[in-house]
């Protein structure tokens, strides 16, 4: 099973909406974009009918290198999660 290339959905994406290749991928980046701004702006990213990018903050905490056993700190962060949508999942599994 091999993954679909950004060439590859941009020729499908430009075959469904009857648009040139690089109309698509003009399309396709701004929505990332949008993506991000409202990441940054809201915390949140919903997608319908796919899911939800959410922003986290992952607090600092105590962990251990496996190759010593040693303790280490993992110091705090933020992360993206993406939770899938119920219709998704229903649609998929």
């Amino acid at each position: 099973m091999s993954r679909l290339t950004k060439a590859q959905i941009m020729s499908e994406l430009s075959e469904t909406w009857g648009v040139s290749k690089k109309d698509a991928s003009d399309m396709y980046d701004k929505f990332l974009a949008l993506t991000y701004k409202e990441i940054k702006r809201a915390g949140e990213f919903v997608m319908p009918g796919l899911g939800k990018l959410v922003k986290k903050n992952r607090p600092a905490r105590m962990g251990r290198n496996p190759a010593t056993g040693e303790s280490i700190k993992i110091p705090a962060k933020t992360v993206i999660k993406f939770s899938v949508a119920k219709a998704a999942k229903e649609a998929l599994l």
